[in-house]
């Protein structure tokens, strides 16, 4: 069981029948993730429906893609997947790097999205000059002291901003606690 990391998937889960399983049979579904929990769960009341073996009931996750470095465990309930997918789906690779930021917590990632979100820039050192030179008078002769990098690496280390990474080439830049 591993998370797959390929770009632009949608979250989906793969869910396989434990008395298929147990017999010697691979029988499971493809489910697409990012819907209500009550429509993953009837998904996989239908591939237990259709299992070779007659009666089956059990069920567990053999495998997952689209959640970036979120793990989704073998009985990881089906509200936690459709919140975790439901999230990626409407944020995408930014969704997903929030995720990963703060180690799966949906609700710290929810709230850094909705209030803490400043844009997408090329690096921390540009949105610093820029939120600068936007809020502060600098005369031209010291403009080429002011060292950009040293002071996004302290808005950083203080805890004041921090960054994610969708593309090799932007970050998204956040407000601290």
């Amino acid at each position: 069981m591993g998370a797959t990391t390929t770009e632009n998937l949608q979250p989906r889960i793969y869910v396989a029948c434990l008395a298929a399983y147990n017999s010697g049979y691979l029988h499971g579904a493809w489910i697409d993730a990012a819907q209500e929990a009550w429509t993953i769960w009837d998904a996989v009341k239908d591939m237990l429906t259709a299992s070779p073996i007659a009666g089956a009931e059990e069920w567990a996750i053999h495998d997952y893609e689209g959640f970036g470095e979120v793990r989704i465990e073998e009985y990881t309930g089906f509200e936690r997947v459709s919140d975790l997918a439901c999230f990626i789906a409407e944020h995408g690779e930014i969704g997903s790097a929030l995720l990963d930021h703060f180690s799966g917590d949906i609700e710290e990632a929810r709230e850094a999205m909705a209030d803490r979100y400043l844009g997408a820039h090329d690096s921390l050192a540009d949105y610093v000059q820029e939120l600068t030179e936007e809020s502060t008078a600098i005369p031209h002769a010291l403009r080429y002291y002011v060292d950009w990098q040293a002071m996004a690496r302290d808005a950083q280390m203080s805890g004041d901003l921090f960054t994610v990474t969708a593309a090799w080439d932007v970050v998204h830049v956040f407000a601290g606690c």
